[in-house]
């Protein structure tokens, strides 16, 4: 069992940078790959982020290409996600999720653990 916990999530004008944190309750970290996901009112889970074990892969959902950077630090166990030039349209909740193993993944399905999530506002 991987406990996620997410934090960093807030008020932020748009323009502006959040750097969102997931730290995870697992000593076998590197063993997972780790993606973020994002849901807005009315819409389906989206897309944002992945890394791989090992941090040498990544993968941006088209929302956040150019503006988002996905990152890890295996020895602390904790993935983050740095967010820049912040839109209206990039309110949400934002989740942290786990798989185990080498591939990450860009289907939300294919996730087994999840954080509780963070909400980040974006005010125009």
């Amino acid at each position: 069992q991987v406990q996620l916990v997410e934090s960093g999530g807030g008020l932020v004008q748009a323009g502006g940078s959040l750097r969102l944190s997931c730290a995870a309750s697992t000593r076998s970290f590197s063993s997972y790959a780790m993606g973020w996901f994002r849901q807005a009112p009315g819409k389906d889970r989206e897309f944002v982020a992945a890394i791989t074990w090992s941090g040498g892969t990544t993968d941006y959902g088209d929302p956040a290409k150019g503006r988002f950077t996905i990152s890890r630090d295996n020895a602390k166990s904790m993935v983050y996600l740095q967010m820049k030039s912040l839109k209206a349209e990039d309110t949400a909740v934002y989740y942290c999720a786990a798989v185990f193993g080498l591939v990450y993944y860009t289907d939300s399905a294919k996730y087994t653990y999840w954080g509780q999530g963070t909400q980040v506002t974006v005010s125009s």
